[in-house]
């Protein structure tokens, strides 16, 4: 009975492991490019994400969609096993629109619909630890209706409410045998799948400062988002011998998009052609110290679950570039170096998490005057990271790669 309570107990802890893995920078391709910079340039309406001050600074109302595609790996060594995460990708999607209410109006108005979060991984059944993590999935999209008020040449503000919905699918397998033992019987399996839908709400604000056309400040403040799951699934596979001590029943649970401030600058010179940004983004990580999985129903071997979490709070530089070759061709590069909230002891193979490299690259394309095309690359790897799990007595090796693609376009009414 005793093993069986430690295994849920451990189980539920996975699903705290979400480090820097599942907060994305990718609402808009042309900031993708740029190294996910563009907290100061109002280039288009992905402002609305990135500082909703500079949506009263664009000329026109803009249509603006674009998708991303993601293909992360994680591979994963000990002394006794090494394993690969199964080829998956994900598409993040960013709909914007909005601009000025009219020509040369003070007042800015939009709407952002943008995926604040989506990505997971799937280890093989029979990797070595498939006792904490089989495979995770985790989706959030944000909508933000927006305003913005030019204050002056010098000055504009803007501020929008933010919802989010989302979903939480993560797979475990159990070591919880039938009454013969692990001998092999068709009834000698377990696992446990939590589903849950998750919703939560917040704000988005900013202060775009123009000292002069060719130097532009931005400073943010993203709130924390809770996305709460209430009445999620948690079904049981076990042995049918142990299946009263694990029934299928329902949780509650909080899941933190964590809150951001950030100041960005941006530079053009070289007769208009260069433009030069630098970001910097405070993650306040530390409100994930721990996750509590309430379920509905309880036994001797389910009980709720407190698993702890000492995140940190991380300081994330960005720079990126825009040349501007002519009228029609731009193109954009950058860099970023991330570093984990996750600290040692907290490691575990759900989204393993360490320090990332950022490189970017893209083009932006405008074959007619009110209708711009984009495209932007980006590289992100980890550094090889050697870490514990303590609270699963698990340990290892881990090193995670991922490409990702992203196209877009955007149209000037």
């Amino acid at each position: 009975m005793k093993k069986h309570v430690l295994a849920v107990s451990l189980l539920l802890s996975a699903a705290t492991t979400f480090g820097a893995g599942y907060q994305l920078n990718l609402q808009g391709i042309r900031q993708l490019a740029m190294g996910g910079t563009g907290v100061a340039w109002p280039w288009d309406a992905s402002t609305i994400f990135y500082n909703p001050a500079g949506l009263s600074r664009i000329k026109n109302i803009q249509v603006y969609a674009s998708g991303v595609l993601i293909a992360p790996t994680t591979a994963f060594g000990n002394l006794q096993s090494s394993a690969v995460t199964a080829p998956q990708t994900f598409t993040p999607f960013n709909v914007y629109v909005g601009g000025p209410i009219q020509q040369g109006s003070k007042f800015g108005i939009g709407l952002g619909v943008y995926t604040a979060a989506g990505i997971g991984l799937k280890w093989d059944d029979q990797w070595i630890g498939r006792y904490l993590i089989q495979s995770i999935d985790l989706k959030a999209v944000c909508f933000q209706p927006t305003l913005s008020y030019r204050v002056s040449e010098l000055l504009s503000v803007g501020a929008g409410f933010v919802y989010g919905t989302g979903s939480l699918d993560l797979r475990q397998s159990l070591p919880i045998h039938g009454i013969y033992g692990s001998g092999g019987y068709s009834d000698d399996v377990g696992e446990l799948h939590l589903h849950g839908n998750a919703n939560g709400v917040g704000f988005n604000s900013g202060i775009q400062i123009k000292p002069s056309d060719d130097f532009q400040i931005g400073i943010t403040y993203r709130s924390q988002v809770n996305m709460s799951i209430s009445n999620g699934a948690a079904t049981f596979t076990v042995p049918q011998s142990v299946s009263k001590l694990f029934p299928n029943t329902k949780f509650d649970s909080q899941l933190p998009l964590p809150q951001v401030a950030s100041i960005g600058f941006g530079y053009r010179t070289m007769e208009e052609r260069l433009t030069l940004q630098f970001d910097l983004n405070y993650t306040g990580w530390n409100s994930y110290d721990s996750l509590r999985i309430n379920f509905t129903d309880h036994t001797s071997s389910l009980q709720d679950n407190h698993a702890p979490r000492h995140y940190r709070n991380t300081l994330t530089p960005r720079a990126g570039a825009s040349y501007k070759l002519s009228k029609v061709i731009a193109f954009m590069a950058g860099a970023a170096f991330e570093p984990t909230p996750v600290v040692n002891g907290f490691v575990s193979p759900e989204l393993p998490d360490a320090d990332r490299i950022v490189m970017s690259c893209g083009i932006t394309i405008k074959p007619f005057p009110r209708f711009t095309i984009m495209a932007a690359y980006e590289g992100v790897s980890t550094v090889t990271r050697s870490a514990s799990y303590n609270y699963g007595g698990f340990s290892g090796t881990y090193k995670t790669q991922a490409a990702t693609a992203g196209i877009g376009a955007y149209f000037n009414f």
